[in-house]
């Protein structure tokens, strides 16, 4: 899930991380969201519980493995992927199970939203208060056991790192480690998911093979 604060970037800006997973035997869906603020944070997570749900419900016909759905997701599409971990599936669909995200990848995430709420570029979010607290993955508990693994880049802003180590204590039964990138920034720290020796890429497959 591609990141932009919501407001910008599109599914193709980040289709060239499939073809070396496909390599390894990974399926991958890139997966796109009306931007805001148009359609609201709320829409956008309605969107991605929905595309998370039809993979689910489609596994067959895709031939893919219903019980290793792993998501990731970067800035934006990093508050995502926590969002899809916290979600109630059952309340979503009665057929759908509590487990359905089988672990996450998060990238650079943005787990509280009021510091957001608080940047003026970003006022066309309309963040109130109460907003903040229903779309933050850390004033949250998660919906299942899920893995989830963090990174962030090292020449990545204090915030960008305070986030990351804020979801890590709030949910400490998920989190399970941290991918540290030493020297990358925010615009780069996405680069080794087309690197199979890379530490971002071999998380990933880690989350699909566990």
């Amino acid at each position: 899930m591609h990141g932009g604060y919501w407001r910008a970037l599109n599914k193709s800006d980040f289709s060239w991380i499939a073809p070396e997973l496909v390599r390894q035997g990974v399926s991958v869906a890139v997966v796109d969201y009306a931007l805001a603020p148009a359609n609201p944070i709320e829409g956008i997570v309605r969107q991605m519980l929905a595309a998370h749900a039809w993979l689910y419900r489609h596994a067959d016909d895709l031939r893919i493995d219903r019980d290793r759905i792993v998501t990731s997701g970067h800035s934006a599409g990093g508050h995502l992927t926590a969002m899809m971990i916290a979600a109630r599936w059952p309340q979503w669909g009665d057929d759908l199970p509590s487990s359905l995200i089988h672990g996450g990848l998060a990238i650079s995430g943005l787990y509280d939203l009021d510091p957001v709420s608080k940047a003026p570029f970003l006022a066309s979010l309309a963040l109130t208060p109460e907003r903040v607290e229903k779309l933050s993955p850390a004033y949250m508990s998660p919906g299942s056991g899920a893995r989830l693994i963090t990174a962030v880049g090292g020449e990545e802003s204090g915030e960008f790192k305070r986030q990351t180590a804020l979801i890590a204590e709030r949910w400490p039964d998920n989190v399970v480690r941290d991918v540290p990138l030493p020297g990358l920034n925010h615009m780069t720290v996405c680069d080794g998911f087309a690197e199979p020796d890379s530490a971002l890429f071999q998380a990933a497959l880690e989350l699909l093979r566990d």
